[in-house]
C-alpha cells in the first residue's frame, strides 16, 4: 500500500462527518420550517429526542476521528 492513499478508517471517517453534518444541515432546515408553518408542539419534542441522538453520535464521531488522526499519524 502505497503512503499517498487513504486508509479505510480515513475513508469511513470522511464520509460519517459529511452524513453527520448534512444531517444536521436538514433538521435545522426542517426545524425552521415546522416552527414557521405552526408546528411549534411537535418540534419541541423532536428537538430534545435529537439532541441526544446528535450528541452521542456527535461523540462517536469525535472518538473515530481522533483514533483516525492517531493512526494516520503513525503511517
Amino acid at each position: 500500500m502505497r503512503s499517498n492513499q487513504d486508509s479505510r478508517l480515513f475513508i469511513l471517517v470522511s464520509h460519517s462527518l459529511k452524513y453527520f453534518l448534512l444531517a444536521l444541515v436538514g433538521f435545522a432546515i426542517a426545524y425552521i420550517l415546522s416552527m414557521t408553518f405552526g408546528a411549534a408542539e411537535i418540534s419541541v419534542m423532536l428537538l430534545s429526542l435529537f439532541v441526544a441522538l446528535v450528541s452521542r453520535l456527535g461523540l462517536i464521531l469525535f472518538c473515530m476521528i481522533a483514533l483516525t488522526v492517531i493512526t494516520e499519524s503513525f503511517r
